[in-house]
């Protein structure tokens, strides 16, 4: 026979599940009630954890939530670190009581190492036909490379919450359409063609309302004034007022200088000429005053030869049709063969 024991914690959500996957208050108080019976006059704590009260059947949890408010269980505060396990390792601790719990405790072996000193850990389990049977018991050590099944629960219950997996923003490559959800595949298609198309689109260099105000006023061939803002790969931007202009080194100098840096400086102010436009990046091109020609001379090059261009195109094409033409006269008509004649 087990002597007496002075107090006793008991790790209620470990007696609860004996036998079980689901705990049950009332096997445990029939547990508890059998211990105190066999032991009388020893003190008992019963210890549950956090989410015992959510894990129970739904027709026990007013009589679990009596029990809380009455101090007959104790459940760890919200974080413990541990959860159940450790708040009754630290109240058997502080109290050097002995636990009632079928649980070896495996990863709290260096942390308390008083559980493999005797009596300080008693087994339970309900028997048929004769009632809970209560037993002293030493901890199973860890063994090398091997994790116990509560090890395994409560490591997995600290992990970090799973992250959504990304949505992706545009359909694989080589996808199948899907058949049942056409209208989700075509708004697909529509999102990433405006994303590439906004890729696609240059960078503006001014807003819009400057821009357009600044082409109103100043026409193509307008002499200006502009300081040197900064440098471009092959020019310098220049402000001028609110927007800002393009001067390539083309139109700096003749010859053109080797390098933007060498030629000006920056904060420098030119006596500049507007040469043209580019809307589409809402681009002011300008030239130094005395190389306006220059470019006013490669503007008329350039259309002079895509007007070349365009009418050898044209001359090409006539000539080709032309040739078909030809081709389609002189062709010979296809001889009919005459079906044979039947022998009689």
């Amino acid at each position: 026979m087990i002597k007496s024991f002075s107090h006793v914690v008991v790790d209620g959500s470990n007696l609860a599940t004996e036998g079980r996957t689901e705990p049950s208050l009332k096997q445990l108080n029939d547990a508890v009630l059998a211990f105190m019976n066999e032991f009388p006059g020893t003190k008992v704590t019963v210890v549950v954890d956090a989410t015992f009260g959510h894990r129970i059947d739904r027709r026990e949890r007013a009589e679990f939530d009596e029990a809380i408010n009455n101090n007959e269980l104790v459940a760890p505060p919200a974080g413990a670190v541990g959860r159940g396990d450790g708040f009754v390792l630290t109240i058997a601790d502080k109290v050097k009581a002995s636990i009632l719990s079928n649980d070896s405790y495996q990863e709290f072996h260096e942390q308390y190492k008083w559980l493999f000193d005797e009596g300080r850990l008693i087994g339970g389990k309900p028997v048929p036909n004769v009632g809970w049977v209560f037993i002293r018991r030493l901890p199973v050590r860890k063994l090398a490379g091997r994790e116990s099944a509560a090890t395994m629960r409560r490591a997995k219950s600290t992990r970090s919450p799973m992250r959504p997996m990304p949505v992706p923003k545009s359909p694989p490559p080589k996808a199948s359409v899907s058949k049942s959800n056409p209208q989700k595949v075509v708004t697909q298609k529509v999102v990433t063609q405006k994303v590439t198309a906004q890729k696609s689109q240059p960078p503006k260099l001014n807003e819009l309302t400057p821009f357009l105000n600044f082409v109103e006023k100043n026409p193509i061939g307008t002499k200006v004034k502009g300081a040197v803002d900064s440098y471009a790969s092959h020019g310098v931007h220049v402000k001028i007022g609110e927007v800002s202009g393009y001067l390539p080194m083309r139109m700096m100098a003749n010859p053109i200088p080797r390098s933007a840096r060498e030629h000006v400086k920056l904060g420098a102010v030119l006596s500049l000429v507007v040469v043209g436009y580019t809307p589409s990046r809402r681009s002011v091109e300008l030239a130094v005053f005395g190389m306006e020609s220059l470019a006013t001379q490669k503007a008329q090059v350039k259309t002079h030869t895509q007007r070349n261009a365009q009418a050898r195109t044209h001359t090409s094409r006539g000539q080709q049709a032309k040739k078909a033409k030809r081709r389609s006269r002189h062709r010979k008509p296809v001889a009919k063969k005459s079906a044979p004649s039947k022998k009689r």
